[in-house]
């Protein structure tokens, strides 16, 4: 029981110091997620055969909105999977207001994100050259059928963008924000309602929830640290670095932030090595993954999206590996 109590007390007093930390860094990410959004839902919808590229320096923003708009554009097949891949690929989800929080330096999250960015543009290439040799042509756009099968009522929607004057609504079908994770995301903001306290409730949830979340995993790694021994884990991982890149990249298709919070935390206290923490962070994708089983109704895609996304993470944990190198 003393070790229950202390390892509680250790936690809250590690997470409550993080706090304005997290709110922060949520604060300018919602901003600027606000801010952008729906522009780049459009740059990655005309992207083309760049959609790679696009979508890997898009999905380095660490939220789950844009990889779940992701998902959602390749459901109704406005982008290839190999964009799908760059952005999951690219996404660190909560790494990077984990990584602030705990002040680690500016060059090792460069780092991470300039590997994660490279492989999934490389990937995403690879995916959409291997699926034009196999299928031929890609399966064209069917973002009707999509709003039928969830009775988005685009006539209704259709009124209202036409009423609406915003850049994101002039000149675009009806449906674009249907693609999209968050229906009118833009949500007339600039006519309707505070922006600014839109984005302050968002950073507070967010900052909330992962605040919840750092706490038990920081509790539930005390506890196990008391009970089995830091030595123990670190000598296990160290030990056995094939089976502690499996792990973590298995980790990291967890659908929630839980996951990168997890492989985030075990990095910074040494536990993990760079090769499991890079497998880790490229299979793990936020809520994409749910996102994506829940829109498009393929489960074959859906299942080798995610075995490609696990392969991937793998892969490149072993390159890492095997070549010795260190995030620093």
């Amino acid at each position: 029981m003393e070790v229950f109590l202390e390892g509680l007390w250790d936690a809250v007093l590690d997470t409550v110091a993080l706090v304005p930390f997290l709110f922060a860094t949520y604060l300018v990410m919602e901003a600027i997620e606000h801010a952008g959004l729906g522009a780049s839902e459009r740059l990655i919808r005309r992207a083309g055969v760049a959609g790679p590229v696009v979508g890997a320096v898009l999905g380095i923003v660490p939220q789950c909105g844009f990889s779940a708009m992701a998902a959602t554009l390749y459901s109704v097949r406005v982008v290839t999977v190999g964009t799908l891949l760059a952005v999951m690929l690219s996404t660190s989800d909560e790494m990077l207001p984990v990584f602030v929080a705990q002040g680690a330096p500016v060059s090792l999250i460069v780092e991470i994100f300039l590997v994660k960015v490279v492989v999934a543009v490389a990937a995403g290439f690879l995916v959409d050259l291997a699926v034009r040799v196999w299928f031929g042509h890609p399966e064209k756009p069917a973002i009707h059928d999509f709003c039928e099968r969830e009775g988005c009522h685009c006539a209704e929607c259709e009124e209202e963008c036409d009423a609406c004057p915003c850049d994101e609504c002039e000149g675009e079908a009806p449906a674009h924000d249907h693609a999209a994770t968050h229906a009118h995301t833009h949500d007339h903001a600039h006519g309707h309602g505070s922006a600014l306290r839109v984005i302050v409730t968002s950073a507070i949830y967010h900052t909330v929830k992962v605040t919840i979340f750092i706490f038990l995993v920081t509790w539930g790694i005390d506890l196990v640290l008391e009970a089995v021994g830091h030595d123990v884990i670190a000598a296990f991982f160290a030990q056995n670095p094939v089976s502690a890149i499996f792990v973590a990249a298995l980790v990291g298709l967890i659908p929630n932030c839980g996951g990168s919070v997890i492989i985030s935390e075990l990095f910074l206290e040494g536990t993990l090595a760079s090769s499991a923490l890079i497998a880790g962070l490229l299979s793990g994708t936020g809520v994409a993954l749910l996102v994506l089983f829940r829109a498009n109704r393929h489960a074959g895609q859906n299942l080798a999206i995610t075995a490609t996304l696990f392969g991937v993470g793998v892969l490149v944990g072993f390159i890492v590996l095997c070549s010795g190198f260190v995030f620093a």
